[in-house]
């Protein structure tokens, strides 16, 4: 069905509002003929007369009354759509749909989220965990607009860009006899805590142990990192865990150590090619992206710091 133009109700609102076409041509800075063509159009479209003249003057007919009734609300409606998207084309809002592992989204991304909502208030994110796997199908599906992920990951029409490199730890209860740098056979003399099979830190981990010809079979393997602190902490056996998540456990309940030989995962920011990225999402990914910035300059205190 056509559409009724909204011009056509501003002139036919406005001249009535003036009480003469000439009037309202000249607040609308167009001609008389071209108000009282968007009036007879608009009576043409609506079938029914919606002016009619009373001496010199202008006036509703009773359709053109109750068509006024609802031009204000129209008019309010267009107001509030256009300030809306104008807050968009701004940058001041808009939503970005983020996807990373529960371990990033823990240790990892409050600050980065809490400096972006200061400054942009106005924007709008969620965060979905899951594997790696699941985050890049959903980006690929156009469901979320970015991810966070665990590399490996790969796709035809994904940009990848790795950002940071996370090392794994070890942790044990307080006391437990493990050298400074631990090894998979030292680990495997204890109980040992791994994350649930099906993600890429499992797979890393699980690659660790086999690449030191050592057949793990876990005590436990548990979906959170918390879950696996806090098992550990009351003595149920030791861990491997990203580097993240124990930072600032030294001098708790567990004892934390470097891996021999060494184990790191990178960390890379997920988008599809052809993603549009507006002001908020282009924010987010830079965001996103200067981690590896503040994780070399991390590395390179510690490394002061040990010296």
């Amino acid at each position: 069905m056509e559409r009724i133009n909204l011009d056509q109700l501003h002139g036919f609102a406005t001249a009535i509002e003036l009480g003469s076409f000439s009037a309202a041509a000249q607040r609308l800075d167009l001609t008389q003929p071209a108000v009282s063509l968007q009036v007879r159009q608009l009576e043409k479209r609506l079938g029914t007369p919606l002016v009619e003249r009373v001496g010199r003057v202008l006036r509703p007919t009773a359709a053109g009354a109750e068509l006024l009734v609802h031009v204000a609300r129209i008019d309010a409606a267009v107001a509030d759509a256009l300030a809306a998207v104008a807050h968009h084309a701004s940058g001041t809002t808009g939503r970005v749909r983020l996807g990373t592992g529960a371990t990033a989204c823990i240790f990892l991304l409050p600050p980065v989220l809490g400096a972006l909502r200061q400054r942009f208030a106005g924007l709008e994110i969620t965060v979905r965990t899951g594997n790696t796997a699941d985050i890049v199908q959903a980006v690929e599906d156009n469901t979320l607009d970015m991810g966070l992920v665990t590399q490996p990951a790969s796709g035809r029409m994904l940009d990848v860009t790795p950002v940071l490199q996370d090392a794994f730890v070890a942790i044990a209860p307080k006391g437990t006899a493990l050298p400074k740098k631990v090894t998979a056979a030292d680990l495997a003399r204890h109980p040992v805590l791994l994350f649930e099979p099906g993600g890429q830190t499992r797979r890393i981990a699980d690659a660790w142990f086999a690449q030191a010809g050592v057949a793990l079979q876990p005590a436990m393997s548990l979906g959170s990192v918390e879950a696996i602190k806090e098992l550990v902490a009351a003595g149920l056996g030791c861990a491997v865990l990203p580097g993240m998540a124990v930072q600032g456990s030294h001098g708790s309940a567990v004892e934390v150590r470097p891996l021999s030989p060494p184990l790191a995962r990178t960390l890379a920011v997920v988008v599809r090619k052809d993603k549009r990225l507006h002001r908020g999402l282009r924010e987010t990914v830079a965001a996103l992206k200067a981690l590896g910035h503040t994780g070399s300059q991390q590395r390179e205190a510690l490394k002061a710091a040990r010296r």
